[in-house]
């Protein structure tokens, strides 16, 4: 079973939009990549496990919980490291930066 997480939006470093203005790369997850999606304001890391065409969803395990300011923690709210968790390709964010101290 899997975890139900409520995504933030990706806004402008959404994966989506990425590969639309890059059609020639291939944006299909494969079991073992690391994908990343926001979670409540924190960059959420997922090791994709299984891909779901149909309905453009991949699941995995949730390797690595990284705050803002790049500092990582083993939970965040109900998610924790370890869970399996659904990422649907439109939640799928680019990752950003740690904010400079």
């Amino acid at each position: 079973m899997h975890q139900h997480i409520e995504w933030d939006e990706p806004g402008s470093a959404s994966v989506i939009d990425y590969f639309k203005k890059h059609p020639d790369h291939n944006g299909q997850p494969d079991p073992g990549d690391i994908i990343s999606a926001r979670y409540q304001g924190a960059m959420v890391r997922v090791k994709v496990e299984a891909y779901r065409e149909d309905d453009a969803v991949s699941i995995g395990e949730v390797a690595a919980i990284i705050d803002s300011h790049g500092k990582r923690h083993q939970s965040h709210n109900k998610l924790e490291v370890g869970h399996i968790v659904r990422v649907p390709d439109d939640k799928r964010a680019m990752e950003t930066p740690p904010k400079e101290n």
